[in-house]
């Protein structure tokens, strides 16, 4: 069984939904080799504008799943190459949604905990329903969220991600928000109109502008000061000779909309 739904809104929103609720939808390794052969094919459409990535039940995401972390115990190496292989295959995943040149939004309805956390910090932009709460809740069981911070410490400050690791109390959507590891949060009847209307927003941008953006904004991200302003001097350089930017400058000045074409 399919551990991922993945339909397409209007062709150019393409939507992924973790779809085991019976284990939390926890991150097996099915589930996030799914995700990795989804967000690669995804990253190689060009009618793909934008992802989004939901949950069906309660819980978004819980993150690992704690009895088959127990169970790998019983192999002959206690486990070890089992949880380097999961972690490192989770951290694949992160990557690959940080890397991927389309914008991915997280639609959290319900509890997002763990790696679940560290999936919804890893998206680039993240609506919740009001009643959605988050937590890194590792250390209450002696298994500190250290790949999760990194995701968490990259979008929330360090006293307030910190807060989160050490006491592993679980936050609501407006806290969340206050914090920055989430956008916004909602009703939970609005939550999915609220997310479609922010993807066709999007969607209706230049690709070539959003994608270039994107990655930009990632790899600056960890320059120093100097060698960030050089980088995006000579990228936006580059973007200005790019089709789009001339039909979109003109259209401006000529006030119509723009026709992209860049691809």
């Amino acid at each position: 069984l399919k551990k991922v739904l993945i339909q397409d809104i209007n062709d150019d929103i393409l939507r992924l939904t973790l779809d085991d609720s019976k284990n939390k939808n926890a991150l097996s390794e099915i589930m996030m080799k799914e995700l990795i052969n989804a967000f690669t094919d995804a990253s190689h459409d060009s009618s793909i504008k934008v992802i989004v990535i939901a949950a069906t039940g309660n819980v978004f995401c819980s993150g690992h799943n704690l009895k088959e972390i127990n169970n790998a115990r019983k192999n002959k190496d206690l486990g070890k190459s089992y949880y380097m292989n999961l972690f490192n295959l989770c951290s694949s995943l992160m990557q690959l949604i940080v890397n991927c040149p389309k914008p991915v939004i997280a639609e959290i309805n319900g509890i997002a905990t763990a790696a679940g956390c560290q999936l919804v910090a890893s998206c680039d932009l993240a609506i919740s329903s009001n009643i959605s709460k988050f937590a890194t809740p590792g250390v209450n069981l002696g298994l500190f969220c250290s790949t999760p911070m990194v995701a968490l410490s990259r979008n929330v400050s360090k006293k307030n991600a910190m807060k989160m690791l050490l006491t592993g109390d679980m936050i609501s959507a407006n806290e969340a928000k206050s914090i920055s590891l989430i956008n916004d949060c909602v009703a939970e009847e609005e939550l999915t109109e609220t997310v479609t209307k922010l993807s066709q927003k999007i969607a209706q941008k230049s690709s070539m502008t959003v994608r270039t953006g994107k990655e930009a904004f990632y790899k600056q991200f960890e320059m120093n000061l100097s060698d960030a302003y050089k980088y995006t001097s000579r990228v936006m350089a580059e973007n200005t000779l790019r089709d789009d930017a001339k039909e979109g400058i003109e259209s401006f000045l000529e006030k119509r909309d723009p026709n992209w074409s860049d691809s």
